[in-house]
């Protein structure tokens, strides 16, 4: 029997921020080459050096907007923004890795099976089946409106779509037998049209009917990513998600959501260890505990305070400026927000005796675990052993410095206690997960 091994995540943007309000103003954090290739050449391969299973970059498809109905904080004060299509930039990462795993952010509610089948199915061609697709529903009505469409469906709505995009999606990929090539020159015979079939897929939201004009990927099709917590994301994660990231406060939450969705999984008809259970953290790194914190303090500094009210309004989606009180949030909300982060709210008010928008504002800090190398490695093995996790989404605080310590500062940690590999086993990302 192989020993269970930890899988690790990195979560990217094409901007300045992807979690902590302010760590693009950190002097480590390069801001020059946002626009660049090399940036995400370069952080590619620093992963794949270390053996993470992969990375996704996580997008929205337009500006956050919701804090004072503007774009004034995101932009002026740097916050979470995508000045790249992630799928432009995936390509140059797979041109520079052999078997780093690479993830888009793709939305069921603004896009037909049809394009997504044929672009994901494109690019697992390209990096010979390192390709997955991270799930959303979205969760601001803004992407409504950038895609004509005045609001959100209700939740529920949105997921019983993405089921239909999902069985679309697959009955495409699968539309072509592996061995449709022929290639006789002699013969003229390219491909063999009897295995290749059409999709004739009908829903209730949607329709297609293929066939998809690209052959079976390496993989059949891209591991499938998703980070949903409400009641009916659970139920569409046990249904198709070979990864879940989710944000939890401690150990205690962490084992409570992995129970729960482990038991989800198989009660779905699939092994409970085809589905990764990733929760999320960032790390403060220190030759000492105290210089780990003294780092950790000036990170804080450099926070600004609209900018993560502005964050928190963005994740809940509902102008936290405007709340009255607690009560009036699912009023200023309707079918907006993202369930986990309100969960991790609601953690953080219970554990530390908050009001909404106090605990709002610093849920960004209790993803970051401080440290040295051996304590962070410490608490990671703690949770793994202990049945709260199956690995990691490394969130960077500021790029490329805190990704590039954890490599070399944790990751060799880890691999020495024999919790995380030395060598990639597969060459596809789902054989990676599955080893």
């Amino acid at each position: 029997m192989s020993t269970r091994m930890m899988h690790l995540l990195a979560y990217l943007k094409t901007g300045p921020t992807a979690d902590q309000p302010g760590g693009w103003r950190h002097p480590s954090s390069r801001l020059d080459d946002i626009l660049e290739p090399e940036r995400y050449e370069h952080i590619a391969r620093v992963l794949e050096d270390a053996c993470f299973d992969g990375c996704f970059f996580a997008d929205l498809f337009g500006l956050y907007d919701v804090h004072g109905g503007s774009v004034d904080a995101y932009v002026r004060r740097g916050g979470q923004i995508s000045f790249l299509d992630p799928m432009m930039v995936l390509p140059l990462m797979g041109r520079v890795t052999r078997r780093l795993g690479l993830g888009a952010t793709l939305s069921t509610t603004f896009h037909n099976p049809y394009n997504l089948a044929r672009m994901l199915a494109s690019l697992d061609h390209l990096t010979k089946g390192r390709v997955a697709w991270n799930v959303v529903t979205s969760a601001t009505d803004l992407e409504a409106r950038n895609f004509g469409i005045d609001e959100l469906p209700a939740r529920d709505i949105r997921y019983d779509r993405a089921d239909e995009v999902l069985e679309a999606c697959m009955k495409l990929w699968y539309g072509w037998e592996p061995d449709a090539f022929i290639l006789d020159k002699e013969r003229g015979y390219f491909a063999d049209p009897a295995k290749v079939h059409y999709a004739n897929y009908e829903g209730r939201f949607l329709k297609t009917r293929g066939p998809l004009s690209i052959p079976r990927s390496p993989q059949g099709h891209p591991v499938i990513m998703q980070a949903g917590s409400s009641e009916r994301g659970r139920v569409f994660a046990a249904r198709w998600a070979e990864m879940i990231f989710t944000v939890q406060r401690g150990i205690s939450d962490m084992q409570t959501f992995y129970a729960d969705m482990k038991t989800r999984v198989i009660e779905a008809g699939r092994p409970p260890e085809h589905c990764a259970i990733l929760p999320m953290l960032s790390v403060s790194l220190g030759e000492t505990e105290s210089i780990a914190r003294e780092r950790a303090e000036y990170l804080s500094s450099l926070v600004d305070p609209e900018l993560t009210l502005a964050f928190a309004s963005s994740n809940l989606g509902a102008d936290l400026t405007k709340l009255k009180d607690e009560a009036s949030l699912a009023e200023l909300q309707r079918n907006q927000g993202m369930k986990g982060s309100f969960d991790l709210v609601q953690q953080t008010m219970k554990a530390e005796n908050l009001k909404l928008q106090e605990a709002a504002s610093k849920t960004w800090r209790d993803r970051m675990w401080i440290g040295t190398p051996e304590m962070i490695a410490d608490r990671m093995e703690e949770a793994f052993k202990a049945e709260a996790c199956d690995g990691f989404v490394v969130i960077p605080t500021y790029h490329p410095g805190m990704h590039e310590e954890f490599c070399r500062m944790v990751v060799p940690i880890l691999q020495k206690r024999g919790l995380m590999r030395t060598s990639y086993a597969g060459s596809t990302l789902r054989e990676n997960l599955r080893a």
